[in-house]
């Protein structure tokens, strides 16, 4: 989620607690209960709120003791191999980790999966993805795919004019989205394995938010500047997509020109409801924390290794939907959203 806001309180680079949940499954860790370690990229972004919540859920149900660290900023590499450095001293057995840089990120995690800890990547892949013992992760391709099809079917035979708001140089789940996007428009022959972001003839603007509202606002503004006809709006997150929606909104555009986006959090999901963004695709942190935690309650247990990509599910949320893309409305997307 990308996307996330400034961490609070830190010990050096990052911060850094534990809490003891319960004493059933046996391995490192003081009095005999294994220790998992949980690293997101910031601290109060919602979606790792969230994802926080669900790893402390499924800790207590398998007897783990929970760690958890957090970078000061979406991108503090050093935050995150620090948090790694200290959970594998403290004796976990697991870590679960969003990373920030996917690739700087590599040597430590390499590090500590030779002293025998279980990594696994919730959210965000590794590059390369086999940098972590196992993936559970939202299939962002797909995700940029479904908005891109909502998109396509929604303006129908106008002559499409795209702002591709979008996250940063480099990073995995931006690109994901931002080529599955383009895939799913029928604007570009391009799949989930290609490593950089494309661009085609229908896109008029491209810009970099970092997942921020206001930044998505500056982008947008930019973006009216040098195609104020744009029709259509790519955002990597909600935050930039509302940021879009203000911009346009002082131009008195704002019924115009369609926006969709990926995340489904819950002020995202109202502002579908509200029709500011006109559908957005839905993933589930809680459910990428739980299943990871408890594939290190399983390798604690009896040295059970988790590998591979898991599917945690998407979900295009919308209420007007298009004929030929499957969407549920935004009553299904407040009760499974997060935030």
């Amino acid at each position: 989620m990308i996307r996330r806001g400034i961490a609070l309180a830190a010990i050096g680079a990052l911060a850094f607690t534990a809490a003891a949940c319960g004493e059933g499954s046996k391995g490192s860790g003081s009095g005999g209960t294994a220790k998992v370690g949980l690293i997101t990229k910031t601290e109060t972004n919602p979606f790792f709120v969230k994802m926080r919540e669900g790893a402390q859920k499924q800790a207590a149900a398998d007897g783990l003791q929970l760690m958890t660290a957090a970078g000061k900023f979406d991108g503090d590499n050093e935050g995150q191999v620090t948090a790694i450095e200290n959970m594998v001293a403290a004796g976990v057995k697991g870590i679960l980790i969003t990373p920030s840089d996917t690739k700087a990120i590599i040597p430590a995690i390499a590090k500590a999966r030779a002293k025998g800890v279980l990594v696994i990547a919730l959210d965000t892949p590794t590059e390369p993805q086999d940098g972590t013992d196992a993936l559970f992760a939202t299939d962002n391709f797909k995700a940029g795919e479904l908005i891109g099809q909502y998109a396509k079917a929604k303006t129908g035979g106008a002559t499409p004019k795209i702002a591709m708001l979008d996250l940063a140089p480099g990073v995995s789940v931006g690109i994901l989205r931002h080529n599955g996007f383009l895939k799913g428009f029928g604007a570009a022959n391009v799949d989930a394995k290609a490593s950089k972001a494309v661009t085609a003839p229908q896109v008029v603007c491209a810009a970099d938010t970092a997942g921020d509202q206001a930044k998505g606002q500056s982008a947008m503004e930019t973006c009216l500047q040098k195609a104020p006809d744009l029709n259509i709006v790519y955002t990597i997150n909600e935050p930039a997509a509302l940021g879009a929606y203000t911009a346009l909104k002082a131009k008195g555009l704002e019924k115009k020109v369609l926006i969709v986006s990926v995340d489904g959090g819950c002020t995202g999901v109202k502002g579908v409801k509200d029709g500011q963004i006109a559908a957005t695709s839905q993933q589930y942190p809680l459910k990428m924390a739980s299943l990871g935690v408890d594939a290190v309650a399983k390798f604690a247990k009896d040295g059970t290794k988790t590998s591979g990509y898991t599917d945690t599910g998407v979900t295009l949320v919308t209420d007007k939907t298009v004929p030929g893309v499957e969407a549920k409305d935004t009553a299904f997307g407040l009760q499974n959203c997060w935030g």
